[in-house]
């Protein structure tokens, strides 16, 4: 890379007194656990750099303890038999037994020592964590007019345990019960029975329900996928953030589309500032001709739905003379020499799927607005765009965001004008009837065809003088010029090791000559037939 006398920094430092326009936002959601397949209430907490996921547990407001692990608490039965919860799982399906419901008598659920969620440990002191349901439930049944148990508040509570209250359980007249349905109907008689809690003490510690960080994701380099891992399966209302180290947050799920789409935004906003202000602290310490126009994310589908293939994660960036594709961002300067893919910018066409077709340029305009549909909306080809390459060779990216499409597709325009402004001239050796010629494409000058070895010039051409073109897909192509003076049209045919470089070449050029003198213009489509195959 080409360099100033400065040392350049790694991709990753934050310079302290840096500001970058960011999205805070907070809320909640449910996080679910592929691997236990447990889903559980989660707070989210998003600012500039970090994407906090707290967890509820049980804390102790009072004493000296700053949390609790594991409270007792004291239960005196009714005269009716009545303890006033209602329990739920058991051993005979490997999760602990857990406080599902407190009747509305019970001591207030946010002031008192027992919650629903938590788990029970000991019943009058003996062990009840290897016990099935039925065991558990006959215990409290049997235990006495005070019942002292042990609990644990479970913060990831499997999912089975969450069917809600009046599911039907066995029949009345069976003492049978069921783990996966509450027992109030075994442990309470009637079901309204109240018990009397102890009078609290006030030397005795105070407990309560408060949502605790459980892990902080540093923005920096992560991405969001709404797709389900290796797949074009698109997960509804849901989404994952990964970050830099492969750290993931899980499956974040959501209520509404709208919801989740909010936050897929939020957080994909600020991972888009903090990687454009790393691109800044970059291009401090390169020359011009080695700037960082764009990078980020993007999900590689196989070409072809390949057997064996699935789509994968890769880092791209458009810098300097090349396009770059990663398997993880390059962190320090000598990562940039690490990439999977390199690709000369001038010989490379991006094309966005589906949505240039003349009858949609409606979608194009929204697209720039940021007003196209939401995520869950799109279907597996309209968020995505193909980078063309030389020898038919090409590749396939997906985004998650229609702001995204957009960013790339204008990154690209910009990143090749610079490149043609930088090179302004590339020559390829060609042929026709046997001679060896050379063909010259020059932003000033056009298309400059000479012989081979003289380097007379044979013919010349301007680029508003090019009205058409063909090609048999292989190695040949007629280019169609009109004669400035005689106004008719003559047909030029030459044969090219690598056709497709060329062609991409010529659009290049044309591009950022149209892009030079009408700034406004986004793009131009290089005349010709293999533009349409």
């Amino acid at each position: 890379m080409n360099v100033t006398g400065k040392q350049q920094p790694e991709l990753i430092e934050r310079p302290a007194t840096l500001l970058v326009p960011t999205s805070t936002k907070s809320g909640i959601a449910l996080l679910y656990n592929e691997e236990t397949n447990n889903t559980y209430d989660v707070c989210l907490k998003l600012i500039k750099e970090v994407l906090t996921i707290q967890k509820l547990d049980v804390v102790c407001t009072s004493g000296s303890e700053s949390q609790v692990n594991h409270r007792t608490v004291v239960l005196r039965r009714q005269a009716t038999g009545g303890l006033g919860l209602s329990i739920k799982g058991g051993a005979e399906h490997n999760v602990p037994v857990v406080i599902s419901k407190i009747f509305k008598d019970q001591v207030a659920d946010q002031t008192g020592k027992l919650f629903v969620g938590d788990a029970v440990l000991q019943v009058n002191g003996i062990n009840v964590e290897p016990c099935t349901h039925e065991e558990v439930v006959h215990l409290l049944r049997t235990a006495g007019d005070e019942v002292t148990i042990t609990v644990r508040y479970l913060r990831e509570v499997p999912s089975f345990l969450k069917l809600p209250l009046g599911s039907p359980g066995p029949s009345t007249h069976s003492r049978v019960s069921s783990p996966l349905f509450d027992s109030g109907l075994h442990l309470n008689g009637n079901g309204n029975a109240v018990p009397s809690p102890p009078s609290p003490s006030a030397n005795e510690p105070k407990y309560e329900k408060r949502w605790l960080d459980a892990v902080s994701l540093p923005l920096l380099m992560a991405r969001v996928s709404r797709y389900k891992a290796g797949t074009d399966k698109l997960r509804s209302n849901c989404f994952e953030v990964f970050t830099l180290d492969g750290a993931s947050t899980n499956i974040l799920q959501f209520c509404t589309a709208a919801e989740s789409t909010d936050w897929l935004q939020a957080i994909s906003t600020n991972i888009n500032d903090l990687t454009q202000e790393n691109i800044k602290i970059v291009n401090k310490y390169c020359s011009s001709d080695d700037q960082i126009v764009h990078m980020g994310w993007a999900c590689e589908s196989p070409e072809g739905n390949a057997a064996g293939r699935t789509s994968a994660f890769k880092f791209l960036a458009l810098r300097g003379p090349y396009f770059y594709i990663f398997r993880s961002p390059p962190i320090s300067a000598t990562d940039w020499g690490q990439a999977e893919t390199t690709y000369n910018l001038y010989e490379v066409l991006f094309k966005v799927h589906k949505l240039w077709m003349a009858e949609d340029c409606w979608l194009q305009a929204r697209l720039y607005l940021g007003l196209e549909h939401s995520p869950e909306q799109q279907d597996n080809e309209s968020l995505c765009f193909s980078i063309l390459v030389g020898h038919g060779q090409s590749h396939t990216f997906r985004v998650e965001l229609a702001t995204d499409l957009a960013i790339w597709e204008k990154s690209f325009q910009r990143a090749v004008f610079l490149e043609v402004q930088r090179i302004r001239s590339k020559s390829y050796m060609c042929s026709n009837q046997g001679n060896v010629l050379c063909f010259t494409i020059d932003f000033g000058l056009g298309f400059i065809c000479s012989e081979g070895t003289s380097k007379t010039t044979l013919w010349r051409y301007k680029f508003s003088q090019l009205k058409g073109s063909s090609d048999d897909g292989k190695t040949r192509v007629k280019l169609l010029f009109k004669n400035a003076e005689s106004n008719q049209i003559e047909m030029k045919e030459l044969e090219f090791a690598n056709l497709t470089a060329v062609l991409h070449c010529i659009h290049s050029f044309i591009a950022a000559k149209v892009t030079s003198m009408d700034p406004l213009f986004p793009s131009l489509s290089f005349p010709g037939n293999y533009m349409n195959s």
